[in-house]
């Protein structure tokens, strides 16, 4: 098991193009962590979703000069010079914002107007949280889910350490799929074990052998050696960390 603090890029492999956030317990901290970091190494970085979810707060939105830091948004700084249209084509290097539409009843961005792969031609990198969690550590996955986009270069599925060892019915969004992914009750333990069960037979059904696996929160954890349990029962390259 890798454990990171930083440097996520290159802990993750992150090639040029899309990237689509998957899972739980941490895929907006992630998406705003990850494109900083890409940011500053040089990168024209754009945050969006290929689903639903809040603004990320500081970040420039669609080329406008409004800057998303509440729900629902409020005029801001200005946004990044040079910026001639609403995808923001143009973005200098090392630059970061968001595309979205946003829905003033919820105060939530949809996936924006123009295709990810033609704004993938762009800019840099393209980082899209691609399903929900309802804020929870753990989640199963609907037949719909996840949206990953076509051409998509990099999938990082994200679980929330905070999740194992609760009840199945506090800790997981779709506690129902899960237990029939691992033949448990709902008011049963979210364990290492179980968790890697339904992970893993997620990942085969979703055809995403591929995709690199994140463990978030492990400072969360009461007893460290559940990341390992975790790790075991996975049996997959894994990393390890505690975004904030």
């Amino acid at each position: 098991m890798e454990t990171v603090s930083g440097n996520l890029p290159s802990a993750l492999r992150i090639e040029p193009g899309i990237t689509a956030i998957i899972g739980s317990g941490g895929k907006s901290t992630l998406l705003k962590t990850l494109g900083l970091e890409l940011m500053r190494a040089g990168g024209r970085v754009l945050l969006c979703t290929t689903t639903h979810m809040f603004p990320v707060a500081g970040v420039p939105w669609d080329g406008s000069s409004r800057r998303l830091d509440a729900v629902p948004w409020k005029p801001g700084a200005a946004h990044v010079p040079g910026c001639t249209c609403e995808a923001c084509a143009g973005l200098v290097r090392g630059s970061i914002c968001q595309a979205g539409v946003l829905d003033p009843q919820t105060g939530k961005l949809s996936s924006p107007a123009e295709p990810l792969d033609q704004l993938a031609q762009r800019f840099d990198y393209v980082l899209a949280e691609a399903d929900g969690s309802k804020r929870l550590p753990l989640k199963a996955h609907a037949p719909w889910e996840p949206v990953v986009p076509a051409g998509t270069a990099n999938v990082i599925w994200l679980i929330g350490a905070s999740g194992l060892s609760k009840p199945i019915n506090e800790a997981v969004h779709r506690p129902e799929l899960f237990c029939e992914r691992c033949g448990c009750e709902l008011t049963d333990i979210a364990t290492p074990e179980r968790v890697a069960q339904v992970l893993n037979a997620e990942l085969r059904m979703l055809n995403l052998n591929n995709a690199r696996i994140m463990l978030n929160q492990v400072d969360t954890l009461s007893d460290p050696t559940m990341a390992d349990r975790f790790e075991a029962a996975l049996n997959r390259p894994l990393i390890a960390t505690s975004l904030k």
